[in-house]
Formats: C-alpha cells, sequence, structure tokens
C-alpha cells in the first residue's frame, strides 16, 4: 500500500535474537495464496443456506409477514418469522452498561413486532443454495405501518420523535469524570471564569461523522447443530465473548458450545460483535437440525453491520495568556443508532482519559449523553473512543497557538509532560509510565523538513498563490491494552481484561503455543513465534501458534483495543518462564546437579562454572519418555499463565502532514507526511510498518473521504463502495515513519501496542493542515469529510468574513529556515479515483 524511505540499519543494529527481526509473516504463505479457510469456505454434508429478510424502513411496526410464497419458491426448505423464532433466538446484549439508569432496549436477532432501523431482520429463509435464499427473500410480503423516525443527533436530545417510544426518551445514559472528585485536578467551571475574566477562553464544536468498517472478508456464519456439541464457525474478532454470549442468553450450556474464528479477513472492530445473523443462523441450525450457513453481501454489512463514531463534540478549554491550559470542558452527544452494541454505550467513556492526551491540565471535566437513533447501531471502530478525543484536543491546540499568535508546536511543548516527570499521573487520575514526547518530536521535525515548509508557506502566502501550503500536527498518545480488569469492573464492564496462554512441550523438540487471543490480520502467528523462540531457545520454524477455537483454546478475552501483544503476548512470556522453571529440576536430575545450580541460557539449561548442558528439546523427551525423572515429579513441563495487567499501556507518537489546497477549487492534495511513534519494544518492525501504514490510511480517510450518510427516511445513501468513498493505494502517498523508544514498565517485554495508533493520530493531522493552509482566508473549521465541495464553501464563507473586516485569523509564526527542496515526497490525490476495497491490515 504505501512504503516508508529506506533507512540501512547498522550491522552492530540487528537484533541478536528473534525480537526485533523483520520477519515476514508465516501466515501469509497460506493467506495470500487462497490455500487457507475462510468461514465461506467451509461446506457440510446437507449443508442449508440462509438468506436474511430486512426492513426497508427506519422505523416501523410488523403488521403481518405471509411466508407462503417464499415457501413455496426452488429449493427452499423453510422460511422462520421472528415470532417462529423467539423461544430459542436469544439476544444481542450489551456488556457494559455505562450508568445504572442506563436504559437498553431489547435487541432480538429477528424482529418480531417493530424494526427500529433499516436492515434489521424480520425473517430468514433457509433453501438449498445461497442464490435460491435470496431469491426466495424478496418473495416474503411483509406489512409495516411506518412509523416517525428521529436520524439526527440532536434532535433526537429533544425526544420529539422517538426512536424506542416505550423507552419515553431517547436519553440511554449520562456519564461524567470530574478531575476535582475523581482525578487530580481542580474545579472546571472555577478556571474558565477566572480564564474570561484574564486569559483565554476557546470554545468549539466538532462533528465526528459516522463510518462504516470496510474489512475485506464480509461477515459470514456457519452453524453445526449434529453433534454432541453445537459448533459454530463465524468470522469473528471475539470467538470466547461470542461462546459465552450464546450460552447467556439462548440456554445452550457452554460446555455444549465450540465457537471458531478461522482466519479471518479484516475487523477493526467491525467483527467485535455479538451479530443478529449469527444467533440467528444457530436459532434455524437448531430449528431445523442440519447445518446452515449465512454470508452476508458487502451491501448488507454497510446497511446492518455496526458503524463507528458518530458524535457531536463541544469543548471549552481555559488558558492564561502565554497559552497554559488551564482546563478543559467536555461535552458529547454520541449517537448509539437504534441498539446499545456490545460495548457500544462505552466507546465514548473510552476517549474521557485521554481528551487531555499528552498535555498538563489543571481542571479537567468529561461528560457523555449517549442517545439512540433509528439508525444502524454504532459500536467499536479503530480507536474506539480515542481517535475522536484525540482529534478534539489536537484541533484544540491549534486553535490556542492562533489565540497566543506562536507555531503550534510552540503551544504543545508548553503544554506537554517532558520526558524527566515520568512517570506522571494526569488530570483524570491515570499514570502514564514512560514516553518522550520531545525525542519524538525533534525526529519528526528533521524527517519533515519543518522549518523549510514554513517558509515555503510564507512565501506562497505573500504571493498570493492560489494554491496554498498548510502543515497540520498531532502529537498524540492513546491508551491501549484493555484492561485492567478491576478497572473494567469498576466502570460496570461485563467482563474482564485479562489474557490466558499455554505452551505444550512436544517430544520431538517442537513448541505449541495456545493463545487466548483471536488474530484477524495482525500477524499473531509470527510474533508470538518470535517472542517464544527468543524465551525458550528454539527454533522459530519450531513454534506452532493456535488460536481462534474455543475447544483448543478455552479461555480467552479474544482481540480488539491494541491488546493482544501488551496482554496477550504477556501471557504467552509467563508460560514460557513456568515450562523454564517446570524443566528446571527435570535438567538437573538428567545431569545430577542441584537445581540451584542449573541456568537457562539460549536453550540449554547448563551447570555453573562447567561445560554440562542439556538443552530444552532434550530435556522434553525424557519428560514424554519419563524413564528418568526425580521422585515425585510429573512427567509434563508444559505450563499455563493468565495475565491480568496493572495498567493501561500509553503509545505516543507526532504526526506531521502537509497538505496543498487550491483555493479556486477546494482540492486537496497531501505533499508529504511523516510519522514518528513510540510503541515501546518492538518484536517485528516488518508488522509494526504494516499497522502503521494500515492505520494511516483509515485515519486519513475519514480526515477527507469516508462518511455515511441517511435520507431523511432513514435510508442509507451511502450503502455501496460507489457512493462511500473508500480510498484505494493509488489515492495515498508514501509515508515516512520512524519511531523512539521508551519500554512499558508494565509489561515484560517493554511492549505497548501499535494496531490503532496510525489511525488516532492521523485524523486531526490532516485537517490540521488543511485549516492551517486557508486559515488566512478566515477558516477555522472544516466539517469532514474534507471534501473539495466543503473545503471550497468553507474558503467563500471565510473569505467573505475577512471582507467585512470581522475575522483576521492569521497566526503569527516565527521566521522559517531557507526552502530546502520540500517536495521530496511524491504527491497523492485526494479524490480517490476509484472505490474498491483497499488493503486490510
Amino acid at each position: 500500500m504505501t512504503v516508508t524511505e529506506d533507512r540501512p540499519a547498522a550491522a552492530a543494529d540487528a537484533p541478536a535474537g528473534e525480537i526485533g527481526k523483520a520477519r515476514t509473516r508465516k501466515e501469509d504463505q497460506r493467506l495470500i495464496t487462497g490455500r487457507t479457510r475462510w468461514t465461506d469456505n467451509i461446506q457440510l454434508p446437507g449443508m442449508l443456506h440462509l438468506a436474511m429478510v430486512r426492513s426497508p424502513f427506519a422505523h416501523a411496526t410488523i403488521s403481518s409477514i405471509s411466508t407462503d410464497e417464499a415457501k413455496g419458491a426452488t429449493g427452499v426448505i423453510a422460511v422462520f418469522t421472528g415470532e417462529d423464532l423467539k423461544d430459542i433466538q436469544g439476544v444481542n446484549i450489551t456488556a457494559w452498561p455505562v450508568s445504572p439508569d442506563q436504559k437498553t432496549p431489547d435487541h432480538l436477532p429477528v424482529a418480531v413486532s417493530h424494526v427500529a432501523h433499516a436492515g434489521e431482520i424480520v425473517a430468514v429463509v433457509a433453501a438449498r443454495s445461497a442464490a435460491e435464499a435470496r431469491d426466495a427473500a424478496e418473495l416474503v410480503d411483509v406489512d409495516y405501518d411506518e412509523l416517525p423516525a428521529v436520524l439526527d443527533l440532536k434532535a433526537a436530545a429533544t425526544d420529539e420523535v422517538l426512536a424506542h417510544p416505550d423507552l419515553g426518551t431517547n436519553k440511554s445514559a449520562f456519564w461524567q469524570l470530574d478531575s476535582a472528585g475523581q482525578g487530580s485536578g481542580g474545579d472546571i467551571e472555577e478556571a474558565i471564569s477566572k480564564a474570561r475574566d484574564g486569559g483565554i477562553v476557546i470554545e468549539r464544536e466538532y462533528r465526528q461523522q459516522r463510518l462504516i468498517p470496510a474489512f475485506m472478508e464480509p461477515r459470514s456464519t456457519v452453524v453445526d447443530p449434529t453433534g454432541e456439541q453445537v459448533t459454530m464457525w463465524s468470522a469473528t474478532q471475539i470467538p470466547h465473548v461470542l461462546r459465552f454470549c450464546i450460552a447467556a442468553t439462548t440456554g445452550l450450556p457452554e460446555s455444549k458450545i465450540r465457537v471458531i474464528a478461522p482466519d479471518v479477513g479484516g475487523g477493526f472492530g467491525g467483527k467485535l460483535q455479538t451479530t443478529p445473523e449469527e444467533f440467528a443462523t444457530l436459532a434455524v441450525a437448531r430449528k431445523l437440525g442440519k447445518p446452515c450457513k449465512f454470508t452476508e453481501t458487502r451491501s448488507e454489512t454497510m446497511v446492518s453491520g455496526h458503524h463507528g463514531r458518530d458524535q457531536w463534540q463541544k469543548l471549552t478549554l481555559a488558558a492564561e495568556k502565554d497559552g497554559t491550559v488551564t482546563g478543559l470542558k467536555v461535552e458529547l452527544m454520541a449517537d448509539l443508532g437504534a441498539y446499545a452494541a456490545i460495548v457500544g454505550g462505552g466507546v465514548p467513556v473510552l476517549g474521557a482519559w485521554m481528551f487531555n492526551s499528552i498535555y498538563k491540565f489543571g481542571a479537567y471535566q468529561f461528560n457523555t449523553t449517549n442517545y439512540y437513533t433509528n439508525k444502524t447501531w454504532v459500536d467499536a471502530y479503530r480507536g474506539a473512543g480515542r481517535p475522536e478525543a484525540t482529534y478534539a484536543i489536537e484541533r484544540l491546540m491549534d486553535e490556542l497557538a492562533v489565540e497566543v499568535g506562536v507555531d503550534p508546536l510552540e503551544i504543545r511543548e508548553k503544554n506537554w509532560i517532558k520526558h524527566e516527570e515520568f512517570p506522571f499521573t494526569t488530570v483524570t487520575g491515570m499514570t502514564y509510565d514512560s514516553g518522550n514526547y520531545e525525542a519524538a518530536t525533534a525526529k519528526a521535525k528533521e524527517l519533515f523538513g519543518y522549518d523549510e515548509l514554513r517558509a515555503e508557506q510564507k512565501r506562497r502566502r505573500e504571493s498570493d498563490d492560489p494554491v496554498q501550503l498548510g502543515l497540520g500536527i498531532s502529537t498524540f498518545t492513546e491508551m491501549c491494552g484493555l484492561a485492567p480488569s478491576r478497572i473494567l469492573g469498576a466502570l460496570s464492564y461485563g467482563a474482564g481484561g485479562w489474557e490466558s496462554a499455554s505452551i505444550r512441550m512436544l517430544a520431538t523438540g517442537t513448541v505449541e503455543v495456545v493463545t487466548g487471543t483471536s488474530p484477524h490480520g495482525q500477524g499473531h502467528e509470527t510474533a508470538w513465534s518470535q517472542i517464544v523462540a527468543d524465551r525458550l531457545g528454539v527454533p522459530f520454524d519450531n513454534v506452532e501458534v493456535l488460536h481462534g477455537d474455543t475447544q483448543i483454546a478455552p479461555k480467552g478475552m479474544d482481540s480488539y483495543g491494541s491488546r493482544s501483544l501488551v496482554v496477550g503476548a504477556e501471557a504467552v512470556v509467563r508460560a514460557a518462564d513456568k515450562v523454564i522453571e517446570k524443566a528446571k529440576p527435570i535438567a538437573a536430575h538428567l545431569l545430577e546437579a542441584s537445581v540451584d545450580d542449573v541456568e537457562f541460557k539460549a536453550g540449554t539449561f547448563g551447570v555453573k562454572g562447567t561445560d554440562k548442558g542439556v538443552t530444552i528439546a532434550e530435556v522434553a523427551l525424557a519428560t514424554w519418555t519419563g524413564h528418568n525423572l526425580p521422585d515425585g515429579v510429573e512427567p509434563s513441563i508444559d505450563a499455563d499463565a493468565t495475565f491480568d495487567p496493572d495498567n493501561f499501556s500509553f503509545p505516543h507518537g507526532t504526526h506531521l502532514c502537509a497538505m496543498e489546497v487550491d483555493t479556486e477549487t477546494g482540492a486537496t492534495t497531501m505533499r508529504k507526511y511523516v510519522c514518528v511513534d513510540d510503541i515501546g519494544t518492538i518484536i517485528n518492525p516488518l508488522i509494526v510498518e504494516g499497522q502503521v501504514h494500515g492505520g494511516l490510511v483509515q485515519g486519513i480517510a475519514q480526515a477527507l473521504w469516508e462518511g455515511a450518510e441517511y435520507d431523511d427516511q432513514g435510508t442509507l445513501v451511502t450503502g455501496s463502495f460507489v457512493d462511500y468513498t473508500l480510498p484505494t493505494a493509488a489515492d495515498t502517498i508514501s509515508f515516512v515513519t520512524d519511531h523512539t523508544t521508551s519500554p512499558s514498565t508494565y509489561t515484560t517485554l517493554g511492549t505497548k501496542g501499535v494496531g490503532e495508533a496510525g489511525t488516532i493520530a492521523s485524523t486531526p493531522a490532516v485537517v490540521n493542515a488543511i485549516v492551517d493552509a486557508v486559515r488566512h482566508l478566515g477558516v477555522n473549521d472544516i466539517v469532514m469529510p474534507c471534501t473539495p465541495e466543503r473545503v471550497w464553501k468553507a474558503i467563500q464563507a471565510g473569505s467573505a468574513v475577512n471582507t467585512e473586516g470581522e475575522r483576521d485569523a492569521q497566526p503569527h509564526f516565527d521566521e522559517g529556515a531557507p526552502n530546502q527542496d520540500p517536495g521530496a515526497a511524491s504527491p497523492g490525490s485526494a479524490s480517490p479515483g476509484s472505490a474498491s476495497e483497499g488493503s486490510d491490515q
């Protein structure tokens, strides 16, 4: 998709072991050659295919459903309505009630009496082929009584039209974090009042548009009810959570449920869900006693798979005249869509600890009010609450720089936490363990040519060039590694934050690693193999990583929130260390030495002060035979471990973006993008680059292209890639990426997490750059996505105001250094030429 500039490492920098080695992913051999088995590839004897009948209305009651014609269609075995399935279909649950009085409507997989969004399932057709099922679905005749729909978030707050009339309100829940009572700061109203008297108060309202996760593989489910256990294959991120939810809502014993996530083609949070389709497929399979498969079309993904973001953000920032921030007040309105998804209500809450970002604020208050509308439900999407928070504070820091009249990097440095201040407890009460914002920013500035580009910007403004240059900044941090369990419990989250792993030492010296994480493109098999190879001193190719099957890996909390490495791999490390400790007495016995004299290094147990040694593979074989073991020692060196972290991890970085804006047309072109991320210890640089590249494109896409739109009837009008603009590799440029390293003190390996960093940081960097390019024309905000039309309209509105002499928003930056060829990176188009899937990291 993109490449980084060549930076050959010195031989001395090459890693001595596996950790830090840029290995190609071992799983790619099967993934990119078609040798893997996606859920839709699964074929079982006698398997039936399902099609879902979906409501065309955003809000309606169901008067009647006639299935006779569909039942008589070719190949059709059965047609089921919600009424037919209501006793066994279960319910989609929410695992995160953010307040004790949260209002949560029942969300049946197949609607029985009413629908609350277009695309909701009202009937299921089972046929001998997928094509026959889809054809018959069109013959199901449903009579609806259409009801008024609430589609606008601010309109929902008035309760004039109710998404669920039985609830009596659209308000789901209110949640607050106040530093005066829950953190380590002062009173926010006092800080704002004081700033109004003699400082600076900035009030802004920003829109986080609704986005649609666009994973490569559409969701798919196969259920086989014919064995002793019900087996479900699903393209899911959460096989363990899914098994629990099925058991908790359908009456099936958990021991009778096996969930398998085979290779999964991307997720980005879009498969962090227990879906109506999974429950409906399970219910129909149980009814018919036959295996059943459902695979959605891309249009179904977009209309019924959960969406992301969708917030209004009202922010009030208080500062002293010199730009020292004294307080921040955040008031969110969050659109949940029609239902409270599994963690949907908690997504805005995740951002509560990140609006303060890397800065030292004296006072802080965060409020979110969650509302229901008659649109597709909203849940976690790559970053989940942290991109929204980072966008808001990084836009505000630019606004503060304008007010003070200094460079936006200077205002950030004035307020950020200095490297010598770590560990640092923020105004929210969160403790950041390590970081160095100065180092990341200095490296990013150098790679970017910051001063040279500022000088070029000045020349363009002075010459009234129709194509203006803007520089955007995002100095960010995030909290990832969703945990610890005790914190999640205090927030009423319905599950823990621990992770589990097992290591099995086979007689031939090879190793099986069983992990509770469930990858969908992150490269766990490769990274986990590297970690275990180094820890146990075995060859990389002798490590096999097993995952995604609740029968093979019975314990796990799965993959989301950049938790796999910092939580899941930590469990692997602990299991490996237990293997070594269990093997020591056996090795000592084989070496005829005291356990106290035995040390383990590079895969060999040796006796201190001698050249006697035995490899871990030899110990594994001796353990398997059981012929010569110490008395009282069991013949096994296998080990399990469960890790529950003490804190989140806190990656950070500095992202710099140069955008060119044609003031005559509104067209935008990305000139250069540099990011320097600090993610702690890097296990595999190649995997990290892939994660960063994919994350960057998703964040840039929100800034420039993507947005879900509904008409006034509640129909999704961006329901295909013809209308929902997804970028391709041709629409991006070659990014310049690098890193600094501040190892985490909360993890054995010093890792932090990288899966969401690019998405979190890039959106404000791009928008800040566009606004910076045209701020002197009276523009201080452009609603995302920043399409040419929106940019042009903002310029026209700003120019009109400037003509009347009402606004002069141009900041007064210091003089930059002479320009030194800032066009080193190839420019990329800002308007995608096609709408194909792009790449999935």
